[in-house]
């Protein structure tokens, strides 16, 4: 592509960018309850340091909440201070750091492997579905793997530049990483560590800032709490949650694999069949050695979980826009790509059911031609751009059903994942009767979920009986039922 042709198309790429992150991460953020045990958890956090003013001890309705360190509370919680209210509070901080990164980290790719592998990267990281999802959410995650990849962009930058200012730029991204989920960045920022090893002495200035970023709040939090925060935080939520069964998250050695191939969805035949030509591009060795270390340091834990995976997507990202840019010939890839958009569909009937059950048991719905006859005309479109030498164009256009499709899920399933997963459905219910209302089985994900709602957490019928039950029997959704004098549910229809 001449660079005459190149300036045409960028303008307008950039256009469509800014039109589909902003659809596709500001749009509908309310659209859903909170979900998890986590989300409502973290966001009521927030929500009492917004009201105390205590900005220092993360508290969970009056107690001192030591499992993650303070990023995310403040984000929320400045949210609050601005009246954004108990939904956009704590995911519209989320999403706009999403968005900021991503044109951060094409305007430094771009400086680094060139314009069109900038944008291959970035299109397949803002449309993949492991970045779109934990954009949605208000959990630790995303802020984790924000600044994480910010470190390791700006160290990358400076091996190649020599810019000492970018590398303090980095040190000070590498401390808010760590204020994100605690020290799990400074043992993935390592195989960087190494590959600039022989400058080690230029490091100096950064580690200390990075230190006096993170350092304050661990320090004060030692002073103030001692050793419970110290057993918590260090010993629980690091050293147990890395080498024990404790926490019960306990998966295999090769979890993450399909959990990787996933988050990349629908870009997964393109990262399949282009990807292994990273492995020859000197270049790329940052990203190649982030990649590998942080996926076996994380298959090696006991304790797994989706979203700890977060933190490398970009890095997956970067090393399958740069083979896709270099391969011969990618249009099958990209075909293929287009045709996985199609399961958009199915993946939004079973959302909800994963969400509240587990992906293992979750019955696939079945393709459906309509979608595939829809989308085949894009598919054969992208194949035939590449073959005409086309390549960006026909990134671009697997970009556009990408979106269109994870667009279509997040729009989609909103409904049933308000009603059915998220406890603000259930809180509709409970509301009209809340003084009458006590707890008798709810599992914790719906316990963290109502007490957010409720603004605080309702008492159990053990200890106080009430009229109006909420009572979730084993591998079923809560209902509201009557309980009889001596806290027993009664039989009968549930209360409406």
């Amino acid at each position: 592509m001449s660079a005459r042709r190149g300036r045409d198309w960028h303008p307008w790429l950039a256009a469509a960018f800014a039109a589909a992150v902003a659809a596709l991460y500001l749009d509908g953020l309310g659209s859903t309850g909170l979900l998890g045990p986590d989300e409502p958890r973290y966001a009521a956090i927030g929500r009492e340091m917004a009201r105390s003013g205590d900005w220092a001890t993360p508290r969970l309705w009056g107690e001192a909440w030591f499992e993650k360190p303070p990023l995310l509370y403040w984000m929320t919680a400045a949210a609050f201070r601005l009246g954004l209210g108990d939904h956009l509070a704590p995911r519209v901080p989320v999403a706009l750091l999403s968005a900021l990164f991503l044109v951060f980290q094409w305007a430094v790719l771009r400086r680094l492997l060139g314009d069109r592998t900038a944008w291959m990267a970035t299109l397949m990281l803002a449309a993949s579905a492991g970045w779109t999802a934990y954009s949605f959410v208000a959990v630790t995650d995303l802020p984790l793997a924000v600044f994480f990849q910010t470190a390791v962009l700006l160290t990358w930058f400076w091996m190649e530049n020599g810019n000492r200012f970018v590398l303090y730029g980095a040190g000070a991204a590498l401390g808010a990483a760590v204020l994100a989920k605690g020290l799990v960045p400074v043992v993935l920022a390592l195989p960087v560590l190494w590959l600039a090893r022989r400058q080690w002495r230029q490091w100096a200035g950064p580690a200390a800032l990075a230190a006096a970023v993170a350092a304050p709040w661990f320090a004060a939090m030692l002073w103030m709490h001692g050793r419970a925060f110290f057993d918590e935080f260090i010993l629980r939520h690091h050293l147990s949650r890395f080498a024990s069964d404790e926490l019960q998250h306990v998966q295999p050695f090769w979890f993450y694999a399909p959990v990787l191939l996933a988050g990349l969805l629908p870009w997964t035949p393109a990262a399949l069949l282009a990807g292994w030509r990273a492995w020859k591009d000197p270049r790329l060795k940052i990203p190649l050695w982030v990649l590998v270390f942080g996926f076996f340091f994380f298959s090696i834990s006991r304790n797994k979980l989706p979203g700890y995976l977060l933190p490398l997507l970009p890095s997956a990202c970067i090393l399958c826009g740069a083979a896709l840019d270099r391969a011969q010939q990618a249009g099958r890839a990209l075909f293929w790509t287009v045709m996985l958009a199609s399961l958009a569909p199915a993946a939004e009937e079973m959302l909800p059911e994963a969400l509240l059950h587990g992906i293992r048991r979750t019955a696939f719905s079945g393709m459906r031609w309509e979608p595939l006859a829809v989308l085949l005309p894009a598919g054969l479109l992208a194949w035939w751009l590449d073959h005409r030498e086309r390549r960006m164009a026909a990134v671009a256009a697997v970009a556009a059903v990408a979106f269109g499709a994870i667009w279509h899920v997040k729009r989609a399933a909103a409904p049933a994942l308000d009603e059915l997963v998220s406890a603000r459905g259930l809180w509709r219910r409970v509301a009209p009767q809340k003084d009458q209302a006590c707890i008798l089985r709810l599992h914790r994900t719906w316990r963290y979920g109502l007490a957010y709602y409720a603004g605080a957490p309702l008492p159990d019928c053990a200890a106080r009986p009430l009229p109006v039950a909420i009572d979730q029997p084993p591998g079923s959704l809560p209902r509201l039922v009557p309980l009889n004098k001596a806290g027993i549910a009664a039989a009968g229809p549930a209360v409406k």
